[in-house]
Order: structure tokens, then C-alpha cells, then sequence
């Protein structure tokens, strides 16, 4: 792949911090009691208690870049101990060192809206991101912000062909084209595993989603002709090989599971 690829994927919690200043509640209100509060409010005025995304806190981002020659990593950025700005600031810091395609699942309605207000909560500069030509003049007809644009490839807007009600999940998707999908966990259990201080386990469950959306780029590639199907078995191959190699449970369940 002449360009780097950077598939990328977010976990998020309640921004309790965030909460407690909008509603005015006092740190005698326990963490759940504030999360609990919010979400009754948010159902009786929206019918949905999932939080906007002003209103998410990231405890874990997980990538897959595959570089020039044979690189190919997937790690969770930071450690388990950094705090949410460092995690962001590290994110942007990426984008800003290999200038990548993006690729996400859902990115453009929730990890990168997220991104975005927790850089600006946090002061996390973004030059190469939010470069719409100004430096970069190739920018201005391809750039991460706008929708149509492939720099950042969206893979569940444009398989739904930008139509929010063929939207398709993730898991879904990845398990009917032969790829394990979630383990571990999923998105409605990451807020009860970060209270029980399970980071790893977070961490870990997000490598592997950003690992099916990898494979699944994989295939989108092929399917549209930018792969041949030489190229696409080798890029396959490559991140069995990946797999092979590492030692953590959470990724030998992965090769286990794709069969």
C-alpha cells in the first residue's frame, strides 16, 4: 500500500467530570448516581439513554497501521495509565507523523466527532488532520473532514452508500464475511468493566474490533478493484503472519475464532 493505513477505533465512558459541571451536581452524588441521573433524563426527553458525544470520555484507542514494505502493527495507543489527553494528543500526533488513509466503522458520526471535542476540551493541537488545503493544497479535494473524501474511509457510511438507514453493525457484518467479530465484550459493557478497573480488557476488546474493521478495509479494497486478488491474499497473509506472532489470549482467541 503506497499510502499508510491507519484503521482506528475509540472506547468511551460517561464524561462524569463533564457531567457534574452541566447539571451542577456536587462530588457528594456518586459517579453512578450521576450516570444514572443523566441517562433517566436523556430517556424521558430523547427515548435513548445513550450519551452524546460531547458527553464521552475515551479510555482506549486502538489502531492497525500497515505502513511501506511488511509494517504492520496493532497496539492500543499509550498505556493502560495515561489519562485521556495524552491518549488523544498521541492519536493526532500519529496522523500528524504518517498522514494516512483513516479508516474506521462509524467514525464519522461518533469516533471522530468524539476526537474532536475531546481535543479541543484538552487543548490537543491537529495541523495535518484539520488541513482542508490551507498547507497542503492536496487537501483541499481530499482532506479527513469532509464526508464524500476517502482520506478518512468511513467503511459503514460508505457501505450503507451514505444513507443513515442502511447503516449495518460492525459485528454483523464482520461475522457474515467469516471474521470473528466482538470478543469479549461489547460497547454497552465498557462503562461497567472501566468501573471495575478492567483497562486491559478494554483495551484488548477494542484491538480486536479494530482488527475486523481491518479486514473487513481489506476486503473493501479488493471489492472495488484496488486490490488484486493477489494482493489482497498477500495483505491477508500478512496479518495472519501478525497474529502468529503475538502472545497476548486476547489475539490467539482472534486467530482461533477466524477461521
Amino acid at each position: 500500500m503506497a499510502t499508510p493505513v491507519l484503521v482506528f477505533d475509540i472506547e468511551t465512558v460517561p464524561d462524569v467530570a463533564g457531567l457534574r459541571k452541566l447539571w451542577e451536581l456536587s462530588d457528594e452524588v456518586t459517579d453512578d448516581a450521576v450516570v444514572e441521573l443523566v441517562s433517566q433524563r436523556r430517556r424521558q426527553a430523547t427515548g435513548s439513554d445513550f450519551f452524546p458525544t460531547h458527553l464521552q470520555r475515551i479510555v482506549a484507542i486502538s489502531c492497525v497501521l500497515r505502513a511501506g514494505g511488511e509494517t504492520l502493527r496493532a497496539w492500543s495507543v499509550g498505556g493502560a495509565e495515561d489519562g485521556e489527553r495524552e491518549l488523544v494528543k498521541r492519536f493526532f500526533e500519529g496522523v500528524d507523523k504518517y498522514v494516512p488513509t483513516l479508516v474506521s466503522w462509524n467514525g464519522s458520526s461518533f469516533d471522530l466527532p468524539v476526537l474532536h471535542y475531546r481535543a479541543l476540551i484538552h487543548g490537543v493541537q491537529a495541523g495535518s488532520y484539520w488541513d482542508l488545503g490551507e498547507d497542503n493544497k492536496e487537501f483541499k479535494w481530499n482532506n479527513y473532514i469532509s464526508r464524500w473524501h476517502l482520506r478518512h474511509t468511513d467503511l459503514m457510511d460508505v457501505l450503507a452508500g451514505y444513507q443513515n438507514r442502511a447503516w449495518a453493525p460492525l459485528n454483523e457484518i464482520a461475522v457474515l464475511c467469516g471474521l470473528p467479530g466482538k470478543l469479549g465484550m461489547d460497547g454497552s459493557q465498557v462503562w461497567p468493566a472501566y468501573k471495575r478497573g478492567e483497562i486491559e480488557a478494554i483495551r484488548n476488546y477494542c484491538e480486536t474490533d479494530v482488527a475486523n474493521t481491518y479486514l473487513l478495509y481489506l476486503r473493501f479494497q479488493h471489492m472495488r478493484g484496488a486490490l488484486s486478488p493477489e494482493s489482497y491474499e498477500r495483505e491477508v497473509a500478512l496479518f495472519r503472519t501478525f497474529l502468529a506472532d503475538q502472545t497476548a489470549p486476547h489475539w490467539k482467541e482472534f486467530s482461533d475464532a477466524w477461521k
